[in-house]
This record gives C-alpha cells, sequence and structure tokens, in this order.
C-alpha cells in the first residue's frame, strides 16, 4: 500500500482529464485544486482500474469516486451503469446529491437513491423511468435485484463505500451477494477508513489487482481557533448573524462563507442595510473589485466581507479575528480552508458554525476529520447586546478624548454656540448628538412583538415538560399590547365601502407572504380582515386593496408599520398606474408561497420533498425539478410534448 501524493503537485482538476462539463462545475462549486485523495484515486478509476482506498470520511473522497464515474457515463442510455453502496440512508442521500451536484451540466442525467424505511412503490416506478448511477443501502438494493426492478447486467462500476461501517453494521455478506449478481468485468472501488482484516478478505476476492492507497486525513487546523457551532432553531440566520456580530467583544473583522455567488449579494445587502460595514465577494466580480474589497477589509473601510470558498482562497488579512460558517460546506476540507482565514499572524480566531438539525451528518464529519469536538454555543440576548453595545460607544467616546493627536476646540466653540443660541444645556446637545451618532446602529434594540426573545440554549429540543404544557385553570395573563386601545378604536371607523388599490414596498424579494400583511394590516393598522381584499406580490412590491379615502393619519400611521423590517410606505393607485394582477389572494397564501417556492435538490429522489431531474421545461434552469403542485411525469410529459 503506497501513501497517497500530496495535491500540491497539481494546480487544477484540467490535469486530471475530466471533461469540460465537470470541470466547470467544480469551478463553479468553488474546487480549485484537488485534495490527496482526489489527485491519488480519479486517474486510476478514470483508466477502469480497481481501488482499494484507506480514507477518512470528510476527505473528499465522495468526488474522488462521483467524477470519474460521471466522466464515463453513457448519457444516452438510462439503464444503472453504476452503483454505489452505503451504510446508511443518511450517506445515501448525501451521494446522490453530490452526484446531483457535480452532473448539473450533464443533460439526461439521473441518480436515484434507494433505502429501506421509503415507500417501495415510489422507488418501484422511478426506477422504471431509468437512472445511470444508483445509490442505496445493501438491504434495499437486494430487494429490487430479487424483484427485478434492478438489474444490474450493464454496471460498469460498483463503489463500496465506508466498508468497515458495512462490517460493524454486519452487511458484509449482503455486500458480497450483491457483488455476485454484478457482471465480472465490472471496475470496483472500496473506501474505507480502517482497514480491517474482513473487509481485505472481501477485497482480495472481488477486486482484480486492485491500487491500493491510502489517504492521511487533514488535520493540520489552527491551534490558536476557537471552534463553536450553533444549532439552528428558533430564529432566522440573518438575526443570529447579527446577534452573535454584536455581542463578540474581541470582534474585528470576519468572513462570513455562503454557498452561492447570489448568496453573497444578498446578504450583504441585508448587513449593509442594517448597519454593518460589509462586501460581497465572488467568481463574478472582477479582479480589479475583488482586490479592492480585500483592500478595504484590510485597511479597516471593511468590517465584514461575505464569501464563496473559491472567491476567499487565499485571503491573508491579519485582522480577521472570526469566520462564520452562515452555510454550512460540503466537506470537512472546505470547512478547513474556511476557518484557516483566522488566526493568522499568531493572533486568536474563532470559526463559528451554522448546523441546522439535518446537517448534524457533516458537523460530526468535520469533527472526526479535525480530532477535535466543536462546542456548542448559545445567541447572545438583547440584553448582551444592548450592554456590550453601551459599552463600545462609551470606550469610544473616552478614547477620542484621551488621544493626544485630538483637538476638539473648534467643535467646543461650536457647542457653545449653539447652547448660547438656543437657551440649551451642554447636556442636552450631548444627548443629541449621541443619538445621531448612533442612528445607523441603534444602542437601544427595540422590542419586536411579532417575534419575541426566545430562550436560544445550546440544546435543539429543550421543551417545557408536559404538564407545563397543558395546565387547568385560568388563561395566562397577557401584558396590554401599546397602542392597541388606539388599534381598535381605528378599527371601529370602517363601514362597508368601495375598495381602492393601494402600493406597498415590501414584495417577494423581501420573502413577505400575504398573510404576513394581512396581519401587519389588521394587527397594527386597525383595519379589519373584512375590509381587506386582494392582495398582488411582485417582486419588490405588492398592492393590497383596502377602503377608498382612507385617512391621512391613517396612511401615515400604515407607512411606519414595518413587515420584514421594512416599513409599508403605502400610496394610493389609480386603475391606469396599477400594474396587471397576479391574482394571489389573501385567502390562498399557501398557494403563493408554492408557486414561487424554490428546487431543494438537484438529483433524483422517490420521496416527496426531492424531484427527479429532467430537462427544464420553460422558464425553469436545467437540473432543476419541477414546481412544487406538478409531478415529475407531468414535467417530463411537458418536455417530451415540446
Amino acid at each position: 500500500m503506497t501513501d497517497a501524493p500530496s495535491s500540491a503537485t497539481l494546480t487544477s482538476f484540467a490535469q486530471l482529464g475530466l471533461p469540460p462539463e465537470l470541470l466547470a462545475t467544480l469551478a463553479e462549486v468553488g474546487y480549485e485544486t484537488p485534495s490527496p485523495i482526489q489527485a491519488a484515486c480519479i486517474p486510476h478509476l478514470l483508466a477502469g482500474h480497481d481501488l482499494l482506498g484507506e480514507a477518512q470520511t470528510g476527505t473528499g473522497k465522495t468526488a474522488a469516486f462521483a467524477l470519474p464515474i460521471l466522466a464515463r457515463l453513457d448519457l444516452n442510455a438510462a439503464h444503472p451503469q453504476a452503483l454505489v453502496l452505503t451504510p446508511t440512508r443518511e450517506l445515501a442521500l448525501q451521494v446522490a446529491e453530490a452526484f446531483g451536484k457535480y452532473a448539473q451540466r450533464l443533460h439526461n442525467f439521473h441518480v436515484l437513491p434507494i433505502y429501506g424505511g421509503q415507500s417501495m412503490v415510489v422507488q418501484l416506478r422511478q426506477l422504471a423511468r431509468g437512472a445511470q448511477v444508483i445509490v442505496g443501502t445493501p438491504g434495499r438494493v437486494m430487494d429490487h435485484i430479487e424483484r427485478g426492478s434492478l438489474k444490474l447486467g450493464a454496471l460498469t462500476t460498483l463503489v463500496l463505500d465506508e466498508g468497515d461501517e458495512m462490517l460493524r453494521m454486519g452487511f458484509i455478506d449482503d455486500v458480497e451477494w450483491i457483488l455476485k449478481h454484478t457482471p465480472e468485468d465490472r471496475q470496483t472501488a472500496l473506501f474505507s477508513a480502517t482497514m480491517p482484516a474482513a473487509i481485505r478478505e472481501v477485497a482480495h476476492r472481488h477486486l482484480r489487482d486492485p491500487e491500493e492507497i491510502r489517504i492521511r486525513a487533514t488535520t493540520s487546523t489552527v491551534a490558536k481557533i476557537r471552534q463553536c457551532f450553533w444549532p439552528v432553531r428558533g430564529i432566522d440566520k440573518l438575526d443570529a448573524l447579527t446577534r452573535i456580530l454584536d455581542a463578540e467583544e474581541r470582534f474585528d473583522a470576519a468572513i462570513v462563507f455562503v454557498r452561492t455567488k447570489v448568496g453573497t449579494d444578498e446578504l450583504a445587502n441585508k448587513l449593509a442595510a442594517r448597519g454593518y460595514a460589509a462586501a460581497a465577494l465572488n467568481g463574478d466580480m472582477t479582479q480589479g473589485l475583488r482586490e479592492r474589497v480585500i483592500e478595504q477589509l484590510k485597511n479597516g473601510a471593511l468590517d465584514i466581507v461575505i464569501a464563496t470558498d473559491v472567491a476567499a482562497r487565499g485571503i491573508d488579512v491579519p485582522r480577521v479575528s472570526h469566520v462564520i460558517n452562515y452555510d454550512i460546506p460540503y466537506d470537512a476540507e472546505a470547512y478547513i480552508h474556511r476557518i484557516g482565514r483566522t488566526g493568522r499572524a499568531g493572533r486568536e480566531g474563532v470559526a463559528i458554525l451554522f448546523v441546522s438539525p439535518r446537517e448534524h451528518r457533516m458537523l460530526k464529519t468535520i469533527e472526526r476529520a479535525t480530532r477535535q469536538p466543536i462546542e456548542p454555543i448559545s445567541l447572545p440576548t438583547r440584553e448582551d447586546v444592548f450592554t456590550l453595545r453601551i459599552s463600545q460607544f462609551k470606550r469610544k467616546i473616552v478614547e477620542t478624548l484621551a488621544s493626544p493627536d485630538m483637538d476638539l476646540a473648534f467643535f467646543t466653540d461650536m457647542i457653545d454656540e449653539i447652547a448660547e443660541e438656543n437657551g440649551l444645556d451642554a447636556r442636552e446637545i450631548a444627548a443629541a448628538l449621541a443619538y445621531l451618532a448612533q442612528t445607523e446602529r441603534p444602542l437601544r434594540i427595540e422590542e419586536d412583538e411579532r417575534r419575541p426573545e426566545l430562550a436560544l440554549a445550546p440544546h435543539r429540543y429543550d421543551k417545557p415538560p408536559r404538564e407545563e404544557i397543558f395546565t387547568t385553570g385560568a388563561p395566562r395573563a397577557r401584558a396590554p399590547r401599546p397602542g392597541r386601545n388606539e388599534v381598535l378604536a381605528r378599527s371601529q371607523t370602517f363601514s362597508d365601502s368601495k375598495l381602492q388599490r393601494y402600493r406597498i414596498e415590501v414584495g417577494r424579494d423581501q420573502g413577505v407572504t400575504p398573510k404576513e400583511i394581512v396581519g401587519a394590516l389588521a394587527n397594527e393598522g386597525g383595519i379589519e380582515g373584512r375590509f381587506i381584499g386582494q392582495i398582488d406580490l411582485f417582486d419588490d412590491f405588492a398592492t393590497v386593496e383596502l377602503p377608498a379615502r382612507l385617512s391621512t393619519d391613517l396612511l401615515a400611521a400604515i407607512a411606519r408599520i414595518q413587515v420584514r423590517h421594512r416599513p409599508l410606505g403605502i400610496q394610493p393607485l389609480d386603475e391606469s398606474e396599477a400594474p396587471p394582477a397576479r391574482k394571489f389572494r389573501t385567502s390562498s397564501p399557501r398557494r403563493d408561497e408554492q408557486a414561487f417556492a424554490k428546487p431543494r435538490v438537484k438529483y433524483a429522489d422517490s420521496n416527496r420533498d426531492t424531484a427527479r431531474t429532467f430537462p427544464p421545461h420553460k422558464g425553469q434552469q436545467h437540473g432543476e425539478h419541477a414546481p412544487k403542485g406538478k409531478s415529475h411525469a407531468h414535467s417530463k410529459k411537458r418536455w417530451e410534448k415540446k
């Protein structure tokens, strides 16, 4: 057995002989230089050799076998050409998703995960439609082979992923049974984190003169980086991010990682709107603009850069104190590269990872690859943020006064003039100046009644005891809502009258729904639901039917109401000004949400949350599934008609 060569000898995936479509996709998802396992395995697998690899999870081995398989597929044939066996259904889904990600530019490609616990009827239907790559657990693969629904006569490649896990879970006999039902001339690759004797025996019986490669997992994370994660729960990620940024005492500058180029622009705009010095950094930017952003980060003109993996490679800015993984990386190698952007020049750094419940497997993968635990954290409370902001504001004032280079004589004279001319006290003027200085980042955090403070413990499922939920006796007393009597008074001033269309300054780009608009108008504007007519959503605004001739005071009150942190800014529309309606009624908000729902994954699956990747219908990008409410068969039928 030989150790894998270092990827330092390779500068790009193009040196491995992969087709242009795959190279373009790799560049898009942020893969630049092959990892050691990819550099070692891809050439052998492209050449058709069997392979025995000893590799830790999280070293990039999925791409090491998926890319050669995709490069050798016959996309004109819909029968199974590659089979990947995994010990768990979670890993099967993860591997299938990786295939779908790498094959974005391959037309007519289908990958299908099959595993126990999923409807057999649905899987039979999917198999009948055809897929070039099958990813499955041994038990369910055996079921389909016995039924005759999975035919492996034309199989060219078989991959056994995490062989030692299959041995530990008792699947080795099932694996050998499956191997005996595949063509003898197939190519076989076996990957295992360790190499027990039983795994070696399977390899010697079923692999033909395999290339043996041992991969040493990357564990060289920076010792001075404190690594922690926040379980995504109870509050949206943007609010959590701003709360963390506000409460970190040693914060100097941060790189926030997201998965997509579009995501960098969206998050940068949202942070800038909240008063942060933030900018995007992605592959679509020119080299000059990219260099300017990095220079601004170095000199302090920017504090936060939102970047993709590929755009952040090579950034060396000593003042970066925090790396925040807003979107979890695709593999452990990417995580290690990300957190390496902080803790530089001998400084201490902090790496924070946002982890949703469905991403806990990747968290464990990262911990195994780095060989150290990642600690959970709680979000700071509003009181924590308030206290820190006040402390920082005071310190900034004191430091300004103490600076020997600071000449305040001009400003002192100006304050004296203001006090004398207006009969004001210097303390009042100082308070006004402090108010003006903090308008972009207010020191006081206003309570959002529609987003109450939540208990954000580091555990994912902190629920009160059952007896605390179902109590008897009088209902819980609630504090009176500020201004509620005024709202109720306004709600009684309407009578049935003609409706008029009004424009409000929130739309689909802000993620607003008709239900939220109705709630804001009813609860804060005092307009009962029966007086709210049709709501039409557009990209950056919406129109709503309300009683005609609303009073000036009421229009002003509605204009100040915020939905998704944006004032409604209402104004009446003439019929000539009103854009054509989209026919999204307030009575059917679910339909509106469906109409603009984005596809969740890009690989063929057979449960209700995923969709088979058929050629695109009108208005759909290649690789996306059909909109919700459309069956897979319907999508395929529409394409064939065209």
